[in-house]
């Protein structure tokens, strides 16, 4: 995909387990997850600008202009750059703020795989997963562009392959800041590393007719009890989605979401949503849309 004034997708992303494993001396926390891309997302599109501004060109309601990642994102590779060429940036919202889902990071990803693209740059991906990570640590894996096995704060990342499935995402009525979060007292920082190999050995071969292996949780998530100490409206949201699957927060919070085989079962759970509780069904993705706009 290239040129100006198109439709340029920012997919949510799940963390399928979230282990804080240890703290760093600067205070970031030292994490092992698996990301899993979503057929789901933002949408952005550019228009040229001769006159080297950045402009973002609607609103987003309680973001600032200089606080909005997309914006921050084309200021940071213009400047890094040094290009001259400014953009115009439409952001239509769908993913939640404060839902773990990776929406932020996600769009600021997209500014930066097609701007590099449209402004003729062409840098590797290994060096926009570096830029992005000044932006937020989930943003490199965006870049990356497939699911991935992330250590670190998230930005060492390893490709692994997942099987099939479709996602019920639960959206409860809260918007969960990270940093409150992992600076909360009771959050568990020294679950035991795990080795890459731990994750992928239940999920190896085929199934006894030769299927994919069955969809099936792995691990937790350490913030996911502090999250629902904090917030009711999440704790109510895994305990309903909880009585048909194995589910689970994504993230720091508040979003809920399980995994099925088919899209038919996971429609099955979402029709008997309760009243005042919002969700979708997506299908879990192996590579990034945009992947083929960096090498």
């Amino acid at each position: 995909m290239s040129g100006w004034n198109q439709d340029y997708p920012a997919p949510a992303k799940l963390n399928l387990f979230l282990h804080v494993v240890g703290r760093r001396a600067d205070g970031y926390h030292l994490l092992q997850t698996v990301f899993r891309l979503l057929d789901h997302g933002d949408t952005l599109r550019f228009a040229p600008r001769s006159d080297g501004r950045i402009v973002r060109t609607n609103p987003l309601p309680g973001v600032a202009e200089d606080g909005d990642l997309t914006v921050r994102a084309a200021l940071l590779l213009q400047r890094e750059s040094g290009c001259a060429m400014g953009a115009g940036i439409t952001l239509e919202k769908r993913l939640p703020m404060g839902g773990g889902l990776g929406g932020g990071s996600s769009d600021a990803a997209t500014v930066l795989l097609a701007l590099n693209r449209l402004w003729g740059m062409n840098w590797p991906r290994r060096r926009l997963q570096e830029l992005g990570l000044k932006l937020g640590a989930d943003v490199p894996f965006f870049i990356f562009g497939r699911s991935a096995f992330a250590e670190g704060v998230g930005e060492a990342l390893r490709g692994v392959d997942l099987p099939p499935a479709w996602y019920l995402v639960l959206v409860p009525r809260a918007s969960v800041p990270t940093q409150e979060i992992f600076a909360a007292p009771d959050l568990t920082r020294n679950t035991k590393a795990l080795k890459i190999a731990d994750f992928s050995a239940g999920w190896a071969g085929k199934g006894p007719g030769g299927e994919p292996p069955p969809v099936k949780a792995f691990g937790h998530n350490d913030l996911e009890s502090v999250v629902c100490r904090r917030y009711p409206e999440v704790a109510r949201a895994i305990g309903w989605l909880g009585q048909f699957a194995d589910a689970r927060m994504t993230g720091s919070g508040g979003c809920v979401f399980a995994a099925f085989a088919t899209e038919q079962e996971a429609r099955a759970v979402l029709v008997r949503i309760p009243e005042g509780m919002q969700g979708w069904v997506a299908r879990g993705i192996d590579e990034h849309p945009l992947h083929a706009l960096a090498d």
